[in-house]
């Protein structure tokens, strides 16, 4: 049986034609509590379609929109396979730059652009994802390129796996002098893993202690072997700084595409494609970069991108100049959308606003289903209380808020990653783009929510209201002082652990009765420390009979607050008096350990 993702116990009960309140009954039974508009994790289903003898199957993302799509006549496969070699034509290549930070890639891009990004980047580091075409003249044929620019931050793996995925060819810098570092590996890995032709652009050639032959070496180790040994990828020596080589990388970018990929598509059909970026500017609203795959988009398409719709009132090129439409693999800003898509959000022309605008709809309906299905706890009954009792559950809740929706993605898939074990849970319980608002504050109110902002600041007024609600609102420019905070915060709210360490030891030798204080045990000091008020532990032969606490401590007639080893005293232990010669007194006090 197939249900979709964040389905709730009355979407099963309907599929199998039996009463909501029967199939709570069965979950509450398997130690499961869940009201029958719950939406359920697949775990939970599992358990659930076990217990009444169903196979079930939680359809995956792509097939639930598949089949929304197909219920508004729209079967995007379908289109593809109706399509003939007369219906494609060439298209430029979508090449994505990649590699470790500081490694050169924004400074390669300006070379290729001839334009400067570096400047207003937060510590130099490529904030945004942004496309761009430039044009390069290729055995006497003028031809186009479409470059996606990814963030060189190892916290957007999220981002730079999603740009792999639109791309036909990968660029990997390495610079010269430094070599193969972690972020070159991970960023090789994702094309490799999404089956992306390579060209490796070996950077800062022209500084002293440059070795391209070392980088051609490092990079066999991970199956690019360089054509000059006999592989198949191709190596360029550029430096971006002198702009040497630029011209040699764009020849093996365009030869690498001739050679092995089929770069063709459809120009006479709906526009469908992928946003690249997505922001919200205060002059023109929700802003998206889109990147058209196949089709042709047009000013005055209805379009719905993920969870957003609209209609296309204007589109520009990377240049802030008009363009009337977009053909496969250009790359466009498009405004008319009335919400933000998501970074790597699939986009599509519908045939009418109100398709467009119900699409969009369903979408949302459906993914807040599955987020919730997500966002439930889940906990046993039996653990459920005593987890309560014990305060063991303790959860931090997030709000992020940033200025494009790439980065509040791939910030959430940092937080998310964040380990500091079960105790302690981490939860988003909202994210957006845009400065932080009134609502914003007011569900950080009710929830308990800090407030994240990254690259955006609060709207009027909201600051104020933050103060007197007493909402944490914290803002950052670069993701890992965020990713250092939140750490730092979660491992506070981990309950303190603590270990035994004894502080002392006494041998009692003699035994004193009191009518006033009881049993007085009179002790020799062994070893440590014996002080007043704390815990102590007393064996016979190595047996524990008492955990008591040491009620009053004499050295002969005075009053004493500790006594060393090897002196004398008179221990006094409250109300317990099972006390013989020759046993021992142990005392020990509770020390806090460090976490890591």
């Amino acid at each position: 049986m197939r249900l979709r993702r964040g389905a709730t116990l009355a979407d099963f009960a309907e599929k199998i034609d039996v009463n909501p309140a029967s199939l709570v009954t069965v979950l509450f039974h398997l130690g499961e509590m869940a009201t029958a508009t719950q939406s359920l994790d697949e775990e939970t289903f599992g358990a659930l379609g076990a217990e009444l003898g169903y196979r079930i199957q939680i359809v995956s993302p792509e097939d639930e929109d598949k089949e929304l799509l197909e219920d508004f006549g729209l079967d995007l496969e379908a289109e593809l396979a109706a399509e003939t070699d007369e219906d494609l034509e060439e298209r430029p290549p979508v090449v994505t730059v990649m590699g470790h930070v500081d490694h050169g890639k924004t400074r390669l891009l300006d070379a290729i652009r001839k334009s400067d990004v570096i400047s207003g980047e937060a510590g130099g580091i490529t904030q945004h994802i942004g496309a761009y075409q430039v044009r390069h003249v290729h055995e006497g044929v003028d031809r186009a390129i479409t470059f996606i620019d990814t963030p060189g931050h190892e916290a957007f793996t999220a981002m730079r796996a999603r740009g792999a995925r639109v791309t036909d060819i990968a660029i990997l810098v390495v610079a010269a002098d430094d070599g193969v570092m972690p972020q070159t590996i991970e960023a090789l890995n994702h094309a490799q893993a999404a089956n992306v032709p390579i060209v490796v652009a070996v950077n800062k050639v022209d500084k002293e202690g440059a070795n391209p032959a070392k980088i051609r070496q490092q990079l066999t180790e991970y199956n690019l072997v360089a054509e000059e040994y006999g592989g198949e990828t191709m190596f360029v020596d550029v430096s971006a700084l002198k702009g040497k080589g630029i011209d040699d990388l764009l020849e093996a970018v365009l030869l690498t595409a001739d050679a092995g990929l089929d770069l063709r598509a459809n120009p006479d059909k709906d526009a469908r494609g992928v946003a690249v970026e997505a922001h919200l500017d205060k002059g023109r609203g929700p802003v998206a970069t889109v990147l058209v795959q196949s089709g042709t988009l047009r000013v005055g398409d209805a379009i719905v991108a993920g969870t957003a719709h609209g209609r296309v009132r204007a589109m520009f090129d990377e240049h802030d100049q008009p363009v009337a439409e977009a053909l496969p693999a250009r790359p466009v800003i498009v405004i008319g959308l009335t919400s933000v898509p998501r970074a790597g959000d699939t986009f599509l022309v519908a045939d009418d606003d109100r398709t467009a605008r119900q699409i969009a709809e369903k979408r949302e309906a459906a993914e807040r289903a599955a987020q919730l299905a997500k966002r439930r706890k889940r906990i046993s009954l039996e653990d459920f209380n005593q987890a309560l009792e014990e305060g063991k559950v303790d959860t931090l809740n997030l709000i992020i808020k940033g200025d494009v929706s790439g980065a509040v993605e791939a910030l959430e898939d940092a937080l998310l990653q964040i380990d500091v074990g079960k105790e302690v849970d981490l939860r988003i319980i909202h994210r957006g783009v845009g400065a932080v608002t009134q609502n914003d504050v007011n569900l950080a109110t009710v929830d308990s929510a800090i407030i994240i902002g990254f690259n955006v600041r609060p709207a009027e007024r909201v600051q104020e209201l933050a103060d007197r609600e007493g909402v944490d609102m914290r803002f950052y420019s670069v993701i890992y002082r965020a990713l250092e905070d939140i750490e730092a915060s979660l491992k506070g709210m981990l309950k303190p652990e603590f270990e035994e360490r004894q502080t002392g030891a006494a041998e009692i030798q003699e035994i004193f009765r009191s009518s006033k204080f009881g049993n007085i045990a009179g002790c020799l000091v062994r070893e440590g420390l014996i002080k007043r008020n704390a815990k102590a532990r007393v064996s016979r032969s190595g047996v524990v009979v008492g955990e008591p606490t040491i009620d009053t401590l004499r050295r002969f007639k005075d009053d004493v607050t500790e006594v060393r080893d090897g002196f004398e005293c008179g221990i006094g232990l409250g109300k317990f008096n099972d006390i013989q010669v020759g046993d021992i007194i142990e005392t020990f006090e509770m020390v806090e350990i460090p976490r890591d």
